[in-house]
């Protein structure tokens, strides 16, 4: 036998004794020593991810549906369309986003903004074909009222009605379908081929189908979520028997003010108001500061978009909450023409209500009245001196909480 060859059966029965002991398989190199060149695919990111970059995550939801509520509160429009957090979060999208109009450039957001407690700087608000005829209310605390009716002129009969009308409107939103302009079909199908929205409607509905009625269920649990709890006057009323007790943690200026606000006023005749309070909760009821369903026009009648014909028909407000920002400054400016910028100017305007020639002027304003529908008459006179008029502002910044202009549930998740 050459040595070749024993060497060749000495080194083979090495490998054997070798494998025998260490059990491990002998790998062969195919590769010449190179790397692999097929690693495994990295799992795929949805849509989702890609397009929030963490602000929404679908594992880790923000809190809609069980937030704290006072025990005081008791009025809530909700009715059949209870907040879930999926359903909220599928809402904030659609809120914020401006594939909602027909050019890509204005949200719901555009004219319901985080830091003004979801209102909006300018009197009337921009769309896509010019401005709106009415000034964009607060969305504050939009749930807890007994009015269940939306717009100025209470024309929506519910929340949910009401989310999807801007977007149908060709000055707001644009997808009317009047006069060769998209309608709603063609959002639907836009938004269709988005697909964070096809794991959106899926996670929330079981199905990627986009309807009116999806839409509208989930903005409206959006908006009922922004609430605003954290204020000054909660934490006095937490505390006290009623609505109408001194609060602890109020100044003597502040509690002044609420009894103003408070209690109804002592008119007599032609002269106006001669004792008592001011009588504001009798149409913006503590402690919700809703608006009273059964309000009529509150003696502002201007039509911004044609002056040569008054405005009667609106007869709906806003929570009072959150008339001030955390700086005390207006969240932008108030009534339905945005005409009032200062608190000073509302206050002024129930001083002294004109209201000859309006006649659907809510009779609590009047002097005089006979009722809605009759005509008219004088407006109400309440002579307010400077001491009820710093009081009463004192009052009103009470109201005004902090978190909803910084909490990241409702802030826009595309930035």
């Amino acid at each position: 036998m050459s040595c070749n060859m024993l060497l060749r059966l000495c080194y083979l029965s090495f490998l054997l004794i070798f494998t025998a002991c260490t059990n491990d398989p002998i790998e062969v190199d195919d590769n010449n020593g190179n790397e692999d060149n097929n690693p495994p695919a990295p799992d795929p990111i949805s849509a989702i991810e890609s397009t929030f970059q963490g602000a929404i995550d679908l594992d880790n939801l923000y809190n809609y549906a069980q937030q704290g509520i006072p025990n005081y509160i008791t009025q809530d429009n909700t009715r059949n369309n209870p907040i879930t957090n999926l359903g909220a979060t599928l809402g904030r999208v659609l809120f914020y986003d401006v594939n909602l109009s027909v050019d890509n450039t204005i949200a719901c957001a555009s004219c319901h903004q985080q830091e003004t407690a979801f209102g909006d700087v300018d009197a009337l608000s921009t769309g896509v074909n010019g401005v709106t005829g009415r000034h964009s209310m607060r969305l504050v605390n939009s749930r807890f009222a007994e009015e269940v009716r939306f717009f100025w002129d209470e024309r929506a009969n519910n929340l949910e009605n009401q989310t999807t009308q801007p977007i149908q409107d060709h000055i707001e939103m644009g997808f009317s379908g009047q006069n060769g302009e998209p309608g709603l079909a063609d959002l639907f199908q836009k938004l269709g081929e988005k697909e964070y929205y096809q794991e959106l409607f899926t996670a929330v509905y079981g199905d990627t189908e986009i309807t009116e009625e999806r839409m509208q269920e989930s903005m409206a649990q959006f908006i009922r979520s922004i609430q605003s709890f954290d204020t000054k006057y909660d934490q006095g009323r937490a505390s006290a028997p009623n609505n109408n007790a001194n609060f602890n943690n109020f100044t003597e200026a502040e509690n002044r003010g609420k009894r103003l606000f408070m209690a109804p006023p002592q008119m007599q005749g032609i002269s106006g108001r001669t004792g008592g309070g001011l009588g504001c909760n009798i149409c913006h009821r503590a402690p919700e500061f809703d608006i009273d369903p059964r309000s009529r026009n509150n003696g502002v009648i201007t039509n911004r978009l044609d002056p040569n014909q008054p405005d009667f028909d609106v007869t709906r407000s806003p929570s009072l909450r959150d008339l001030f920002n955390p700086q005390g400054e207006l969240n932008g400016p108030l009534m339905h023409d945005g005409l009032f910028t200062t608190i000073d100017q509302v206050i002024d305007h129930y001083n002294e209500i004109e209201g000859a020639g309006n006649p659907n002027l809510d009779p609590r304003l009047g002097r005089g009245m006979m009722g809605p529908g009759q005509g008219g008459g004088a407006g109400q006179r309440l002579n307010i001196t400077m001491q009820e008029r710093a009081d009463l502002i004192a009052f009103l910044m009470t109201l005004s909480g902090q978190n909803i202009y910084f909490d990241e549930k409702w802030s826009n998740p595309f930035q």
